[in-house]
This record gives C-alpha cells, structure tokens and sequence, in this order.
C-alpha cells in the first residue's frame, strides 16, 4: 500500500515538473512579449549611446584641434625670435612670385612690345634681371631692336624713371606692368629691375644688397643718359630701397632730379606693427618677439632717418583705403621730410587719394591726375 502511494506521489511530481517545463497559453504570451522586449531596449540603448558617441568623438576632434592651433600660435613667437632668419623671409617675400609660369625674358608677353630684357652684375655672383620700356614714342623704331639700341636710347631727349618694386612678385607684377605702360604713355623711359633673389635674379636678399642693386643700376643709367633727368620712384618696400639709395647719392653729391615715394612707411619697425594682417601685434612682448629680430637680420629701411639726408624735390603718393601700409605713415613721413632743413631749397609734396577712389595699395596708376602730378 505505501509502495503505490510513494509510486503515486512520484508520478505526481512529474507530472508537474513536466507540466512546469511546457509553458501554457498565458506563460508563452509573456515570454513571446519578453522576447520581443527585450531587443527593442536594448535597441535603444544602442541608439543613445551611438549619437552620444559620435557629439563626444567630434567635441574630441575639435578640442584637439583648438589646442594645437593654440600651441602652434604660442610656439611661432619663439620659433621666430630663435630663427630671425624666419622674419626676415616674411618681410621680403621674395620667395612669393607672382603670376606664375611667366618667362622673365620675354617682357612682350606681358604686352611690352617696346621692352628689352638685360642682366646685369652689381657684384660677384650676384645677378639681377632688368627691363628697360622706352617712351611710346619710340615704341615703332623699338621693334626687333637689341639690348645695344635701347641702351643707346637711354640718351634721347626722354626723362628717366628708375622704378624700385614692393616685396613678393617680381618686375613681371601685373599692377607694375599697368604702371609701366602709364609712364611710358607719358612720355619716360622705365627702368626696373629684380632685386638680389627675386625673379630670375641670383644672389641672397638683404636691405645692403637691395640697396646696393638699386645704386649699380642708377649708375648704369647715368653713364647712357646724358643731362637727361632721372626721377627715383620707390613702392611699398621699394620706398625703403629708394630713401637709402638717395641718401647714399646726396652724400656722394649726385643726387636724382626727384624721389617719388608710393604707399611709404616711416621704418620698417613701425609698419610691421601697424600691418593689419599682424595677429600678433597685441601678444605680450610683440617687439621682443618679432620686432627685434627684423633688426637683429640688419633690417631697418629707416625713411624717417634718411629724408632727413636727402636734397631732391619729393613726391608722396598714398591712397587712404591702403589695407597695407596705414595711410597716416604715408602723412606722417611728410611731416618729417616737410621740417627737414635738409628740404628747404627743395619742394615737398603729399598727395593723397579718396578711401572712394578704391586704389588701395597698388592701384594708384589708374588716377587720371598722375599725368598732372607728375608734371
């Protein structure tokens, strides 16, 4: 009787436990709704943590990239302070030639049909490229001459302009070739050339080089010009080559007949602090920083202190929408060069162009009035 009851009792249990292990209609409902549940929040998290990721990956990117524009403008001061080397290429630029892909040697291209190329050798391993525009006049006798003919025309009854070129680009700029072209309608020879380093010209930049280019080619002028006068015209940079080239030949006693200043500075330390494209010119120690290297490379282009040397009429041209060298250098120089004692037998005059005008920094040459002025 107990074997069976036990036996009862066993197969009770597994009935439930089989009955336990085959889930019902209500059982398979909820774990069909458990199943289907559960992927769908899981899901979910899936798709949080995604946008999560991708605003925490870009916020990553851009923080790093913030932080090394910031180490990059801290680390140039110093870079440039223990490299003054670094300074000096920024304020020459020569290593900018603008336009591109043009043949120094063929001026014609650049519509100079009336232009011949030279070279000449100021020093030892120092060459430079120049070119010599003859006055329109001239411009049907000057076609298929050579480098002899128009040496020799220098010698005409014409004025001579000696013009000395900004940094960056060279003698081929398209805003120069324009200014050409109106000095030549107006009746001058132009000569122009490359300094040391620019253009096709060989030799190392420096303000002595420079300076000493300008100088071998006015003599070369002088020696084929005759009584003819000759006018020094300096832009931008070039202003600094000009004063220095002037000074130097007031004190040997053979001065030009007139200095004409384009877009000048007073000093190459102050235009480099007044520049609009310098970033750093409210960083703490910016003259320590960079300043004082342009100095330590021997670079000064003082016009400041050379006008107070020259004895030789001058002319100041300057645009007051100039975005590169600030109009009130320009006005200031004139004031200096105006109280001059060295000026006082000479005539002094600054010309200024409406901000309305639009000539900006190199585009004085449009002015319908450069044939008055300059006369």
């Amino acid at each position: 009787m107990r074997k069976r009851n036990e036996s009862v009792t066993v197969e009770h249990e597994r009935a439930a436990a089989a009955a336990a292990a085959v889930p019902g209609p209500l059982d398979k409902g909820c774990s069909l709704r458990r199943s289907l549940r559960l992927p769908a929040s899981a899901a979910a998290a899936e798709g949080m943590k995604r946008p999560l990721g991708r605003r925490y990956g870009l916020w990553f990117r851009l923080r790093k990239l913030i932080l090394w524009l910031l180490g990059m403008y801290i680390a140039i001061p110093f870079l440039v302070k223990l490299c003054p080397a670094i300074q000096a290429k920024l304020v020459f630029l020569n290593f900018v030639r603008v336009p591109y892909f043009i043949d120094l040697k063929r001026p014609q291209d650049q519509g100079l049909n009336h232009t011949c190329n030279y070279y000449l050798q100021p020093e030892e391993d120092v060459t430079i490229g120049v070119w010599h525009t003859v006055p329109a006049a001239l411009w049907k006798n000057a076609r298929g001459k050579d480098q002899p003919w128009f040496e020799e025309a220098l010698g005409s009854s014409h004025p001579v302009i000696l013009y000395l070129h900004g940094n960056a680009g060279t003698r081929g700029g398209d805003h120069r070739v324009e200014l050409y072209k109106v000095l030549s309608s107006l009746g001058y020879h132009v000569v122009t050339f490359d300094y040391r380093g620019w253009g096709d010209s060989i030799g190392s930049p420096s303000e002595r080089g420079m300076t000493y280019d300008a100088l071998h080619v006015f003599d070369w002028i002088k020696a084929r010009s005759g009584d003819n006068p000759v006018y020094i015209w300096g832009h931008s940079l070039g202003t600094g080559v000009a004063t220095n080239l002037v000074r130097r030949l007031c004190e040997r006693e053979t001065p030009p007949d007139a200095l004409i200043l384009e877009s000048p500075f007073t000093n190459i330390r102050e235009e480099a602090r007044s520049h609009p494209f310098s970033i750093y010119r409210y960083f703490p120690g910016f003259d320590w920083f960079f300043l004082d290297p342009i100095t330590t490379s021997g670079i000064k282009f003082a016009n400041d202190e050379n006008v107070k040397y020259i004895s030789c009429s001058l002319l100041i041209l300057h645009a007051e929408d100039d975005p590169v060298v600030p109009f009130h250098l320009g006005k200031k120089l004139y004031n200096i060069a105006a109280t001059s004692r060295s000026f006082r037998d000479y005539k002094v005059q600054f010309v200024p162009f409406h901000t309305d005008l639009g000539y900006r920094h190199k585009y004085i040459y449009r002015s319908p009035e450069l044939p008055r002025i300059l006369r």
